[in-house]
């Protein structure tokens, strides 16, 4: 593949960040925004947390009543509740920025894209910088938000770099000096390489990137199976071909709840699924659609996400495929699931009207 200029910008701390924008006296104080759930006052996890409390062992994750354990003596401590809505005004206003720099613009997250430069940039890296900072001040000057900014070849070292001088950072990895600013990583900056992976490579005695890289593709297959041995032969390495892609708007429909109680156990999770898929059917009725793909979500007790889909031969508006397609899923994610569930959701997509229908009553 032709070089490549890839940017990954990350937004540092970003719940949190935007409400210190909205109270600029919260900047100061330790801010933990929350994600409460039904359960009770301290039930649910913290969605994110400034520096500040972070200085004190708050992370994203934690259930809240830890993270006021942890922050019992500091009575100017701040807990929210996360306002989405205004994040994603925030997002959009930076979005909306960010666009006008790329070649090629990908939307990740509220507060995460990719963008390829490659021929704003003209190919070349010291050009490169300087447009990232320009990315940087243009942002911090029309919504007064931070962000981390890594720039290199390919999108994995970018998500590796944005990360590698947080908060407000700018970290450049050239075609040059990948082989060095890898040596200085710990295998677990690799992204996709969490804690499970990390201990199998332990009981193998690999507990540095230079010892990953000693193992051949061959015996990390061996270890991991094709795809995840595969990936991290190329990963530590430094190889990434996926490209930066426009990702067009998803239309779909979905249902999502707090759980009663966090859990991994399936029939548990299987009944909620099953009430869920029926109260998503209503409204697929109601609205005269069809489906074609059928997803689920899965929030884990700290805060990550696990999505699976599918996408089914024909378009359908059935709830017996609606309730057998995500049961399977259901049973793929929970495969070496360590964490349990806080959250449960449904989702189709690929929508699609039923025919006929909504022109039927003209008749009568």
């Amino acid at each position: 593949m032709p070089d490549r200029i890839i940017l990954h910008i990350d937004f540092d701390y970003f719940y949190a960040q935007c409400e210190e924008v909205r109270t600029p006296d919260l900047k100061t104080k330790p801010v933990i925004v929350c994600m409460f759930s039904d359960r009770g006052e301290d039930s649910g996890a913290v969605a994110t947390a400034n520096y500040r409390a972070r200085e004190f062992g708050v992370k994203s994750g934690i259930p809240i009543r830890f993270a006021k354990q942890k922050l019992k003596d500091k009575l100017d401590s701040v807990f929210l509740a996360a306002d989405f809505e205004f994040y994603s005004y925030m997002s959009e206003k930076s979005m909306n920025i960010i666009k006008e720099f790329a070649d090629v613009f990908e939307y990740v997250g509220r507060d995460e894209a990719y963008l390829d430069i490659t021929k704003k940039a003209d190919n070349n890296f010291t050009k490169a910088s300087h447009i990232a900072q320009q990315i940087k001040n243009t942002i911090r000057e029309k919504t007064m938000l931070t962000c981390s900014i890594g720039i290199s070849p390919n999108k994995i070292l970018s998500k590796i770099a944005s990360a590698y001088k947080k908060p407000d950072g700018l970290t450049l990895v050239t075609p040059n000096n990948i082989s060095e600013f890898i040596e200085t990583l710990s295998i677990r900056n690799i992204p996709g390489i969490g804690k499970k992976t990390e201990e199998k490579l332990a009981q193998q005695g690999i507990e540095t990137i230079s010892k990953v890289k000693d193992l051949d593709v061959f015996g990390l297959v061996k270890i991991f199976g094709r795809k995840t041995g595969t990936y991290i032969f190329n990963a530590v390495r430094g190889i990434d071909e996926e490209p930066v892609t426009q990702r067009a708007d998803t239309v779909q429909i979905s249902k999502i709840s707090t759980l009663k109680k966090d859990s991994s156990d399936y029939d548990f999770l299987e009944k909620n699924l099953v009430e869920l898929c029926n109260e998503l059917h209503s409204i697929i009725l109601k609205e005269n659609k069809m489906f074609k793909s059928v997803g689920i979500q899965l929030t884990l007790t700290d805060l990550s996400n696990k999505t699976k889909s599918r996408m089914l031969k024909n378009p359908t508006s059935g709830l017996d495929d609606m309730i057998k397609t995500s049961k399977q899923l259901l049973l793929e994610a929970l495969e070496n699931q360590s964490l349990m569930v806080r959250r449960l959701g449904v989702k189709v997509s690929e929508l699609s009207d039923i025919e006929g229908q909504s022109d039927i009553t003209s008749y009568f």
